[in-house]
């Protein structure tokens, strides 16, 4: 029988439960106070967070300050204005366009509004990544790169330019309203921290299950006999990687699942219990113990995360991926970890803005809590794509980009082939003319050139050109504006290009062929980092007056008489 509390002598009835009496307001008051409490260890992570933020934005907005005049300005590869205006013409009020995908650019998109959001873009990231952070700031940075999304077209299609818009979303929320200090005197919502902890388990463990989905290579631990050499822009590390026994590539794809599959869901846990490790010695206990802090589990996987990207880094141009991926596994450690890395300035900076603590502030706890059920909501999809049989990489569902679903290298290419564009100046064009190459600035076209570093930047159109994604529905629009610049000499895009074969008087005609390219071993005669052999023909000779070119560029709305 359950027991029920008496009225003492006084006839004052007792309370059973007395934490059961504590008014609503209380109640809320208590919990923001212990969120409080556990943002204190979280003060240089947050610092950490940030700065990586900023870098991110910074290359982000910086390669399309640089490249969209020529990429979708009026005069560009894939022009803004008229997709905007088409856009238009078939939906009628730029609020409803607005409302499906959210950008600035409905309302007024010109080339001079493109330029002034990159380039705020660009200054208020750098800002970010000195040092000055606050919600404000954050949130520009956050809706102006939202706005680029749709007018960016092809060139921002890519997993990394929704997954920047969630992580960036997540810095908004990790800062202070208005106090854009390093070392604010608020503590982080801690919150916030567990939300950079699911987006990283999504992302690594959406790219492990898309591997072992995706393509049997990644199984039976063949994935990197080719992994090396057909990746979209190898640097001069690959081709050394590439040469490694095969030992060396079978324990790579195992170290692969093991970083993607397994440790991510160590970043949830806290410390081991000490009695669990054994250390009873004294130095090993309490908890800031070395030993106590480099054995948390979390630590180890936010270790073994951050060091497999700096391995991708290391191994390839994956434009500003892998840099951007590290920044939620920052979230796995806390002050005391970073407090024995760190330069003792920033520590002691921490540690006085702690002294200086404020209360909790009732309103930015509210928002994190709001925005936390906001994405355990639209986690829905996510979970559900994770684990489904048909799974998908690198989506959206949400017109906010807040939750989204991650992956890369579900299937990988056995063999490299690479679009090669070639003019040439005779009045006719055939196999004994004189075809001269143009020289992108980072894909492989001479031989004899070293794959460059680029990493963290991003050159779009030599991602476009990646010969793989033209089999890929949506993709390659912009070839023929490309071919049709090439042709007019175009100063624009041949500035995205790193040489032009023809700098006096342009092309009569021009063409893509494909060839199948391979490295060639280090003890190579001759110092070449390619070997390459012609598959055929993609796109034949074309001139001005091919009725083909002047039907497709028509048909892309282009002014192909500019």
């Amino acid at each position: 029988m359950n027991a029920v509390a008496q009225p003492d002598d006084k006839g004052t009835p007792p309370v059973a439960n007395p934490r059961l009496a504590i008014p609503p307001s209380r109640w809320w008051s208590r919990a923001t106070r212990w969120l409080a409490g556990q943002g204190e260890h979280y003060r240089l992570t947050r610092f950490m967070l940030l700065r990586f933020t900023g870098l991110v934005y910074f290359i982000a907005f910086l390669s399309a300050a640089q490249q969209f005049p020529a990429l979708v300005g009026h005069h560009g590869l894939l022009p803004a204005d008229l997709m905007v205006s088409r856009v238009l013409e078939r939906f009628g009020s730029p609020w409803e366009v607005f409302w499906q995908h959210p950008s600035i650019f409905w309302f007024h998109c010109t080339d001079d509004m493109i330029t002034a959001v990159t380039w705020t873009g660009t200054l208020l990231s750098l800002l970010v990544l000195a040092g000055f952070a606050n919600a404000v700031m954050l949130f520009m940075l956050w809706a102006l790169y939202l706005s680029l999304l749709p007018i960016g077209q092809e060139w921002l299609s890519y997993g990394w330019d929704i997954q920047i818009l969630e992580t960036g979303f997540l810095g908004m929320m990790l800062c202070p309203l208005l106090d854009p200090r390093p070392f604010p005197r608020r503590a982080p919502p801690v919150l916030v921290i567990w939300l950079y902890r699911w987006l990283i388990f999504r992302i690594m463990l959406g790219a492990g299950l898309i591997k072992w989905r995706g393509d049997a290579c990644w199984r039976d631990l063949t994935a990197l006999y080719y992994h090396y050499e057909t990746q979209p822009i190898p640097n001069p590390l690959s081709r050394w990687l590439h040469f490694m026994p095969k030992w060396f590539h079978q324990a790579g794809i195992l170290w692969n699942h093991i970083v993607e599959l397994i440790v991510p869901w160590f970043g949830f846990l806290g410390r081991w219990p000490r009695r669990l490790l054994g250390l009873r010695w004294t130095r090993f206990r309490g908890e800031e113990g070395a030993w106590g802090v480099f054995l948390c589990p979390r630590h180890v996987a936010g270790v073994l995360m951050v060091s497999f990207q700096v391995i991708l880094i290391f191994s390839g141009n994956l434009s500003f991926l892998n840099w951007l991926t590290i920044i939620p596994c920052l979230a796995c450690f806390d002050d005391a970890f970073w407090r024995r890395v760190l330069p003792p300035f920033l520590v002691r900076m921490a540690e006085q803005s702690a002294k200086e603590s404020l209360p909790a502030s009732r309103g930015h706890h509210t928002a994190v809590l709001v925005h936390a059920v906001v994405v355990l909501w639209l986690s829905t999809g996510p979970v559900q794509n994770l684990v489904s049989s048909e799974q998908a990489m690198n989506t959206s569902f949400d017109r906010l980009h807040l939750v989204n679903t991650y992956g890369a290298f579900g299937t990988v290419d056995r063999e490299r082939y690479e679009l090669v564009f070639e003019g040439t100046t005779d009045a006719v064009a055939g196999p004994l003319s004189d075809w001269r190459e143009y020289e992108f600035k980072a894909k492989p076209t001479d031989v004899m050139r070293r794959p460059v570093i680029i990493t963290p930047y991003h050159y779009r159109l030599d991602w476009a050109a990646w010969y793989p994604w033209h089999r890929v529905p949506g993709r390659n629009e912009w070839l023929p504006n490309f071919l049709w610049k090439l042709l007019h000499n175009d100063p624009a895009t041949l500035g995205l290009l790193g040489v032009n074969p023809f700098p006096d008087t342009p092309p009569k005609h021009v063409r893509a062929l494909v060839y199948r390219y391979q490295f060639a071993p280090p003890d190579h005669p001759g110092g070449a980092w390619w070997i390459r052999e012609r598959a055929g023909v993609h796109i034949p000779a074309l001139s001005l007056d091919s009725p083909n070119l002047r039907q497709a560029v028509r048909q892309l709305s282009w002014p192909d008489d500019e």
